[in-house]
């Protein structure tokens, strides 16, 4: 499973990014897709995670994260995305897409940084 992420970059507090990974896996559609982050200083987070059709119910969010980013998926174009609203400087980390298929995948993790 390959996954290729893109869309970070640099926003000012309250500013919105969007998040997208392609991932190349004929089995996408069955797979749970994850985002994570690694902010300096603390341990790589989950920050919000969609069900596949191997799954079920909603998807979930980290409790810092819950009501400001939404996750969603088009199986279509194999591509998961992260919409990240209301962002704050505790924002600022590297982000990455995950998959957990035999092994765990990651992708490469794009940079996010919000400004005060």
């Amino acid at each position: 499973v390959q996954l290729q992420a893109s869309g970070g970059g640099s926003v000012q507090t309250g500013g919105s990014l969007t998040l997208s990974c392609v991932c190349h896996a004929a089995i996408f559609s069955r797979l749970t897709m994850d985002w994570y982050r690694q902010i300096p200083g603390k341990q790589r987070e989950l920050v919000a995670s969609i069900p596949g059709t191997w799954g079920t119910g909603d998807p979930t969010y980290g409790d810092s994260v819950k009501g400001r980013f939404t996750i969603s998926r088009d199986n279509r174009s194999k591509t998961v995305s992260l919409q990240m609203n209301s962002l704050r400087p505790e924002d600022t980390g590297v982000y990455y897409c995950h998959t957990k298929y035999r092994n765990d995948n990651w992708g490469q993790g794009t940079q996010v940084i919000v400004s005060s």
